[in-house]
């Protein structure tokens, strides 16, 4: 199962603009089974940080259209108040290779251009090596469309698939694309803690938050 994550609480009152990648940015390798951390900032655009408020924070695959959940890593942080996460990937979830990114998704704000949907920021796709899981054909297929695209994406996928609890990844299960209901606590689900202003974590590198820079 997941391990806990750790959120550390930005040192600064909430900026203005919307969530923008840090960590993980193109030339990331992480490794299975090992703490990383995820972190954002402020971008200078609308919406605002304290708009796009609590949100769900995952790893996914694929492609502009259709995208696999690999891994929820907390169902709500407030991405205004909040500046990282540490988690542990899980190697049964996928294979190895530069497929995967983060996907933040509002639970509130929708996105302007497609009201169906949630606002979303992304990561750039980084690598994961000690994978021990295995994708489908519908997986590969999403990884092959994303390797072989060369237009830009919308922010609003069409859809997603979520990968099963079993150890491999293989096992998939289609769901629509929307915002999932807001947890009271990320601790309550999977063991979030909250750690003071004088634990955060510096900002590293930078990656594009826009889906077309992914694929």
């Amino acid at each position: 199962m997941f391990a806990a994550a750790v959120l550390l609480l930005a040192a600064v009152s909430p900026a203005f603009g919307t969530v923008f990648m840090t960590s993980p940015v193109g030339s990331t390798s992480w490794a299975a089974g090992q703490q990383v951390t995820i972190s954002w900032k402020d971008d200078g655009q609308s919406p605002s940080l304290a708009e796009f408020g609590a949100s769900k924070v995952s790893v996914y695959v694929g492609s502009q259209t259709q995208q696999t959940l690999i891994q929820e890593i907390v169902p709500s942080v407030d991405v205004a108040t909040t500046s990282s996460i540490v988690f542990t990937p899980d190697g049964s979830k996928g294979e190895n290779g530069a497929y995967y990114f983060i996907r933040i998704e509002s639970l509130a704000l929708k996105d302007k251009a497609n009201p169906q949907f949630p606002a979303e920021a992304f990561s750039a796709k980084y690598t994961m090596t000690g994978m021990t899981g295995t994708f489908d054909a519908t997986v590969k297929a999403q990884i092959g469309a994303a390797a072989g695209s060369g237009s830009s994406a919308s922010s609003a996928p069409s859809g997603t698939t979520a990968a099963g609890s079993s150890a491999a990844a293989s096992k998939t299960a289609s769901t629509s694309s929307h915002a999932a209901s807001a947890s009271t606590s990320a601790k309550a689900n999977n063991g979030a803690i909250s750690v003071s202003n004088s634990a955060v974590a510096c900002f590293a590198g930078v990656a594009a938050v826009a889906l077309s820079m992914l694929f």
